[in-house]
């Protein structure tokens, strides 16, 4: 059965800022990041990775925004490798330099994820909303491997990219790609108020795998290939996070505990690490227990034979979507409300245009948290 109590978390990421040099219209980061401006200092950045440390988390992900922001960044790692942490730093490459990598490295960390926008100079800027971006990041994946890190490189897929994914590819392979992460957008933050313009089309999609799969068989484990699926094309939700606050914690630049990076969203009061211990937060939150275990669940979930390999999908999603994080994840077809999932989808495959994106910057944030009101 699923159990109300979970077990210590594992992996930590610690979002350290939202602030970025790039604008892209599919991120994460809240709406209304603008609001969420004062962050937490370098100690209290250290006590949070010491007492998530001491109850067993091992994984500590360093991401924003863009973490390189950050000028005691080289301090965290440092602290946080010798508490025990493995340490991974999740960046555009923007603000990287040879010197700061040779930092970064003295200092001990042991991973660099790469994330790019298109292998088009002109069309990776233009979602980048930067136009010396795509050089920047070819001359830090030099660095990376001049540096012995793996190289693990990430591209977002959408409507607008995915058909490049043979020359995407093949970048990889030019620059020397140990790893590559092909995740299609999950609509959540910038990404839901862009779906319509970044949502591709199922045949985009099955294309996309064909040709991932041709590279595979080509590279085979000297370039390993990750193809994440978009929920919407799916007819169960995955195992979001593991089962909710049962592995991942998340801490935001300002402090609030999430159990995923995209829970701020939902209509519930989560608690800050300003106030409260990490164990606390754990295990006594409502917050992190709410939908621990499965009493919380409605039908169908509540009688389904699949709800210990999904725990009910994605509670984000589903509020997203429906207005109530305890419905069923509208990506189910077993959900009376995938009917949204559907319309999105077949929205796309009617759609030849391709809309404006609105990119994230403080601006359009402001105008957007205007338009709510």
């Amino acid at each position: 059965m699923l159990s109300d109590r979970a077990g210590p978390p594992l992996w930590l990421l610690a979002e350290l800022t939202y602030r970025c040099p790039l604008q892209c219209p599919y991120c994460s980061n809240p709406l209304d990041f603008h609001r969420h401006n004062q962050e937490l200092d370098t100690e209290e950045w250290l006590r949070v990775f010491k007492e998530a440390r001491e109850m067993g988390a091992a994984q500590l992900g360093l991401s924003g925004g863009e973490p390189l922001i950050r000028q005691d960044l080289e301090t965290l790692i440092a602290e946080a490798r010798g508490m025990g942490y493995y340490t991974n730093l999740i960046s555009s490459g923007i603000g990287m330099t040879r010197e700061r990598v040779a930092s970064l490295k003295k200092a001990g960390l042991d991973h660099i994820q790469l994330s790019f926008q298109d292998s088009d100079p002109a069309g990776n800027n233009a979602l980048a909303g930067s136009h010396k971006a795509f050089k920047t990041k070819l001359e830090m994946a030099q660095c990376v491997k001049e540096f012995d890190y793996p190289m693990v490189i990430n591209f977002v897929l959408h409507r607008q990219n995915i058909d490049h994914i043979e020359s995407i590819l093949q970048l990889c392979a030019e620059v020397g790609a140990d790893y590559v992460e092909l995740a299609n957008a999950q609509y959540y933050g910038w990404a839901l108020h862009n779906r319509d313009a970044l949502l591709p089309t199922k045949e985009q999609i099955e294309k996309a795998e064909a040709v991932t799969a041709r590279f595979r068989k080509r590279y085979g484990k000297a370039m390993q290939i990750y193809f994440v699926v978009p929920d919407y094309f799916e007819s169960r939700p995955k195992p979001c996070m593991n089962g909710w606050a049962s592995i991942f914690l998340t801490i935001t630049p300002d402090g609030l505990a999430l159990p995923c990076h995209s829970a701020r969203d939902l209509p519930i009061d989560f608690p800050s690490v300003k106030d409260h211990s990490i164990d606390d937060i754990w295990w006594q939150s409502p917050g992190f227990n709410h939908f621990r275990g499965d009493s919380w669940m409605k039908s169908p979930c509540r009688e389904c034979d699949e709800k210990e390999q999904d725990f009910g999908g994605c509670r984000c999603q589903a509020y997203l979507l429906t207005g109530d994080a305890a419905n069923a994840d509208p990506v189910c077809a077993k959900s009376p409300h995938h009917h949204s999932v559907k319309s999105a989808v077949e929205r796309a495959a009617g759609s030849d245009d391709v809309q404006a994106l609105v990119l994230r910057n403080v601006g359009n944030a402001r105008a957007l948290s205007a338009e709510e009101q």
